[in-house]
């Protein structure tokens, strides 16, 4: 078979199995709502500062911090990345959708009850605005149980749902500052300089780290078998979600200096703590791939030989540059492709073996191998490593 027969095979196996009905529609959907929110963040910026000059420093200071929330989650996202789309999704919905949500009940609210600038700030923000973004990862749930199967990816697009809310948020923030008011004496590039540092230097994390309790709550009720377990801890996320808002917020207008460096202290220990609980989650994929491509060679599915250059990072770049060095790019391709279709494989055969309930698991396993079959005989992999290479 030629290399350009490869490029047709590998184009052809990209279909996946179990294609989710609605699946073009949506995502449409989000990228209508991606471009509205762009316009929407001009517009924003434009009035919130005044003026262009203003709602370009206040585009720019959002986006700062971008690409280090970005790396992070991308990093803990590497051996069972999420679809692409679905990450995409996330932003989107908490950039447009949960600040939409959030703003309107907050609007309607104001404008019905008597309620002082620190009740809105401390009450009524943490109370619309995660249920706002929590909503995602509960339709996700709910629409497709196979795209948060664990803690870790409850975390990530949790995360990216923070990411987005906490960006639009920024741009509104830094173009008030711009302006100034009465309550804030520093404006123009100084007054957006300031309220950058606060949010965007010392507390970029801040939306993320609310909205993850529900998404690594939600990551865990996916392994529980009771109905009741899942749904005492979807409530016990959400409140957590809203009570870290709740806390940050209040510290900034009741407590004071002091109460405010000690729920920073707080909350900082909760990052820590959350993100060394990611690391250990996040290393233990690597064991978990390991062991499931052990078993899988053991039934004959794949060469063991195969098991280096599909698990660890620096053996699969290796095998990679070696494909596009001595056979081409389309050779490339399907060893990234096959490095995929087999990471998938392996996980979803580990929860299999583990007990754990996966939709269509069985079939969708058979389906992957399929896809592997495909593309194995235009795979070109390196020598097998000796010192890896065990018998079965």
């Amino acid at each position: 078979m030629t290399i350009a027969t490869d490029a047709a095979v590998a184009g052809a196996v990209r279909r996946e199995p179990f294609r989710q009905r609605g699946r073009t529609a949506l995502l449409v959907i989000f990228i209508i709502l991606g471009a509205v929110g762009i316009v929407g963040g001009v517009v924003l910026a434009i009035v919130g500062a005044g003026d262009v000059a203003g709602a370009g420093m206040s585009f720019l200071f959002a986006l700062i911090p971008l690409p280090l929330l970005w790396v992070s989650f991308w990093w803990l996202d590497r051996y069972e990345p999420e679809p692409r789309r679905y990450k995409f999704a996330a932003f989107v919905w908490g950039g447009v959708v949960a600040v939409a949500i959030a703003l309107a009940l907050q609007i309607w609210i104001q404008s019905a009850y008597d309620v002082s600038d620190e009740t809105m700030a401390s009450v009524v923000a943490p109370l619309t605005e995660e249920p706002a973004k929590c909503l995602f990862l509960l339709l996700t749930f709910i629409r497709a149980r196979r795209v948060i199967d664990g803690f870790l990816d409850g975390l990530i697009l949790a995360g990216l749902v923070g990411i987005g809310f906490a960006f639009v948020e920024n741009i509104g923030y830094y173009a008030a500052s711009y302006l100034g008011s009465e309550d804030i004496k520093i404006d123009g590039p100084a007054g957006v300089t300031t309220t950058f540092i606060v949010r965007g230097v010392f507390s970029p994390f801040a939306h993320p780290l609310f909205t993850s309790a529900f998404g690594i709550a939600i990551g865990l009720a996916v392994t529980r078998k009771s109905k009741f377990a899942k749904v005492g801890l979807v409530l016990l996320g959400l409140a957590l979600s809203i009570g870290l808002h709740a806390m940050w917020n209040a510290s900034l207008s009741f407590g004071g200096g002091a109460g405010f460096l000690l729920v920073y202290l707080a909350l900082a220990v909760v990052l820590l703590i959350v993100a060394a609980i990611a690391i250990v989650a996040r290393s233990k994929q690597i064991r978990v791939l390991e062991r499931s491509l052990s078993y899988v060679a053991q039934r004959g599915w794949i060469h063991p030989a195969e098991i280096p250059y599909l698990s660890r990072f620096t053996y699969r770049k290796a095998a990679r540059r070696f494909a596009q060095e001595h056979h081409g790019k389309e050779a490339r391709k399907v060893v990234k492709r096959y490095q995929q279709l087999a990471t998938e494989m392996a996980f979803l055969h580990d929860a299999m073996m583990s007990g754990r309930s996966k939709p269509n698991g069985v079939e969708r396993t058979y389906a992957l191998l399929d896809q592997m079959y495909a593309l194995r005989p235009d795979l070109r992999f390196p020598p097998a490593l000796q010192n890896t290479v065990r018998h079965f």
